[in-house]
Order: C-alpha cells, then sequence, then structure tokens
C-alpha cells in the first residue's frame, strides 16, 4: 500500500516537473520574442521618430501583447526588404 502511494507521487512529481520545463521554455520563447520586438520597433526604418517612441513605449508596457500587436501591425515593409 504505501508503494502505491509512492508510485502516484512520483508520476505527479514527473508531470509537474514536465509542465514546469514547458512552462520555463514558454517563458524563454517569449521573453526572446519581445526583445526581438522591442528591437526591432527600436531599429525600424520605416517608422518616424513619434511612431518608434510610441511602439517602444507599448511593447515595454504590454510585454507580450504589444510585442504581438506590434508584429502584425507595426512591422510594416522595411527598405530593402524583399517582402
Amino acid at each position: 500500500m504505501h508503494l502505491l502511494f509512492a508510485d502516484a507521487a512520483n508520476t505527479a512529481s514527473g508531470v509537474f516537473l514536465g509542465l514546469g520545463a514547458f512552462g520555463l521554455i514558454l517563458a524563454l520563447v517569449l521573453g526572446l520574442f519581445w526583445v526581438w520586438m522591442l528591437i526591432d520597433a527600436f531599429t525600424n526604418r520605416s517608422l518616424d521618430d513619434v511612431a518608434k517612441i510610441v511602439w517602444v513605449l507599448v511593447i515595454f508596457f504590454l510585454p507580450f501583447l504589444g510585442a504581438l500587436a506590434y508584429f502584425f501591425m507595426g512591422r510594416g515593409s522595411k527598405p530593402g526588404s524583399t517582402a
């Protein structure tokens, strides 16, 4: 009977460790995406200075939502890009 509870505890701890590893990887990916969008907004030559400042502030103060909004709406076409 004691071994049954030990096995269940090991399984539960394995699940939580797996979820923790997934959460850590997800946080790392989202953090890198946030930094990428922040740098891209700061160095985007197709934006004027006011728009650049606004996008940097939006990305900074609304970390994931601001970065996602900039990715879909603010990036635009950069000079010299083929897209």
